[in-house]
């Protein structure tokens, strides 16, 4: 399995940023082609702090290879050039080949 996680920075306004990606980023993220899991959800704080990010969300493919092509598609396009709408706090993505023990 091949893995995107996207860790949101805090924006300005997180009920407006919540709201966009709910109702909008989510919806086109979850057209991506092959796409075999997506989750996502907005940090909470813990007691004595706050959280390191606003939002995390995890997007899985079967390989790095149905990942980059997904993404590389119309769909994938659409939902890369959404981020510029509401992810002006910015966004980290780390990609990552998944083992799994358990």
């Amino acid at each position: 399995m091949y893995r995107l996680t996207a860790t949101y920075h805090h924006p300005d306004d997180r009920d407006a940023f919540v709201a966009h990606y709910r109702d909008t980023h989510a919806k086109l993220a979850a057209k991506l082609p092959d796409l075999r899991s997506f989750t996502w959800g907005p940090c909470e704080a813990g007691e004595g702090g706050g959280s390191a990010h606003a939002l995390i969300a995890v997007l899985d493919w079967d390989s790095k290879e149905a990942a980059e092509a997904s993404l590389s598609s119309a769909e994938g396009q659409a939902a890369v050039a959404d981020l510029g709408n509401f992810a002006q706090a910015g966004v980290d993505m780390q990609f990552q080949e998944v083992v799994k023990e358990v």
